[in-house]
């Protein structure tokens, strides 16, 4: 063999290599470097045969596992050291780098090899992807046998939809960025509490988000801390709000809906373009029991009740019909589950003084679609906080019905109570001209 020849295409396949190559000798002086380790470092011939490979990194607080790393492996001269740490290089830009270290002892001949590799650009697409996603979709896409695979299995999860009372009206009256800045600062503390509790978003709903508990990563107590999770999203709209008033927003109100039972999850879509999702009548109970909420209310069904060991504090009860369905489903409204509660929680409406009445035109509303009867009915009470008000009406109105009244702009409410005379109604966004109308005697 021509042993010169073959070290000439060693040395070409070294010179080209992306990753950065060093050999040492027994103790850690630097014996070889290929040209990116050269403009990693910063090496110069001075430091070949003369310096530690560790001297020749800048001695920053960033650096101290690097530097670690190389002593560590020159005392341990274990077969095979990797490890992947942080790099600030001298012009104070921060690399991420997967070092790993081969001791070689052939013939007496002691010495390490030093490869490594740049994953800055890796951790960045990665990081990217986790935004546009979430952690744990990025982790079960990129870590998993089936995380790039097509189709689903069947899960027992927990669903959460969560959805702003009335933002659709407000946000006609924002510009296109102070829409944005405000529900990224609302998303940003509704993400908090979801990631403390294990909780995977699969999506943003416009100013709603749908979160999974129990997938991709299983959770034996996913309905427990969907409950959690719930009342710390609505604790935190005081501090939203605090934020909203001090910075020219519209104060929100949020409503929760929870389901348990079983949702097929996986990937959804082409071989192209996939998203991970979650599908079923665990969804779509969800979906419906959120509808079902006012501002700072959150139900849970009876399917996640009865996954909960801890004791639930319930303030009230109703049950309705899905399409499609034989029974009714019961729901729970939830105001707090062991020594968590819902920070705003008051069972005492204080009323209004009044002397008169008002007479008024509603419609039913149901999803986006608007009813063709008219209902005739006078609001007998307002609240002090002008969040309820006493509904009289001739027809049988059923509960948890929303309606859109006319009072010169589109007032929306639900009834929340039967009444021994009449309905309880939560108004759940009120038009411009509410203060006006309120101001009836």
């Amino acid at each position: 063999m021509d042993y010169s020849a073959y070290q000439s295409k060693m040395d070409l396949v070294f010179k080209n290599l992306d990753d950065s190559v060093c050999i040492t000798e027994k103790t850690g002086t630097l014996s070889y470097a290929n040209d990116a380790a050269i403009k990693l470092f910063g090496i110069s011939p001075k430091h070949l045969g003369k310096e530690k490979i560790w001297k020749t990194i800048p001695y920053v607080e960033t650096n101290d596992d690097l530097i670690q790393v190389f002593i560590d492996a020159t005392v341990a001269k274990e077969k095979t050291i990797q490890q992947i740490v942080s790099y600030e290089k001298n012009d104070g830009s921060v690399c991420q780098l997967r070092v790993n270290i081969t001791y070689t002892n052939e013939d007496e001949n002691e010495f390490f090899v030093i490869v490594i590799t740049n994953l800055t650009e890796l951790f960045r697409v990665n990081a990217a992807f986790a935004r546009y996603t979430s952690a744990e979709i990025a982790d079960y896409v990129l870590n998993t046998p089936e995380g790039e695979k097509q189709g689903g299995k069947s899960k027992d999860v927990t669903i959460l939809m969560s959805d702003l009372r009335g933002f659709t009206a407000m946000s006609a009256k924002l510009t296109p960025k102070q829409l944005i800045t405000g529900l990224n600062h609302y998303f940003e503390q509704m993400c908090d509490a979801i990631n403390k509790y294990h909780g995977t978003v699969i999506e943003f709903l416009g100013d709603g988000i749908f979160v999974v508990f129990g997938a991709p990563k299983d959770d034996p107590d996913h309905a427990q801390n969907a409950v959690l999770c719930a009342l710390e999203m609505e604790n935190a709209m005081k501090e939203v709000n605090k934020w909203n008033e001090e910075n020219d927003f519209p104060l929100l109100e949020m409503g929760i809906g929870i389901n348990s039972g079983k949702c097929v999850v996986g990937n959804i879509g082409s071989a192209e373009k996939m998203k991970y999702g979650c599908m079923g009548d665990t969804v779509n109970i969800a979906g419906r029991t959120e509808s079902f909420t006012v501002g700072g209310q959150i139900y849970v069904t009876k399917n996640t009740a009865d996954l909960i060991d801890q004791k639930l504090t319930i303030s009230e009860e109703q049950s309705f019909m899905p399409k499609g369905a034989k029974k009714e489903i019961q729901i729970y409204s939830i105001v707090g589950l062991g020594d968590l509660k819902l920070s705003d929680y008051s069972q005492e409406i204080r009323w209004q003084n009044r002397s008169s009445s008002v007479d008024i035109t509603f419609r039913e509303l149901e999803g986006k679609a608007v009813g063709d009867q008219e209902y005739q009915g006078v609001i007998t009470d307002l609240s002090a906080d002008e969040r309820y008000a006493r509904l009289l009406s001739e027809n049988d109105l059923p509960l948890l019905m929303n309606l859109m009244i006319d009072i010169g702009g589109f007032l929306y409410a639900k009834i929340t109570e039967k009444q021994k005379e009449g309905y309880l109604i939560c108004f759940t966004s009120k038009p411009d001209n509410f203060k006006e109308w309120a101001g009836w005697e």
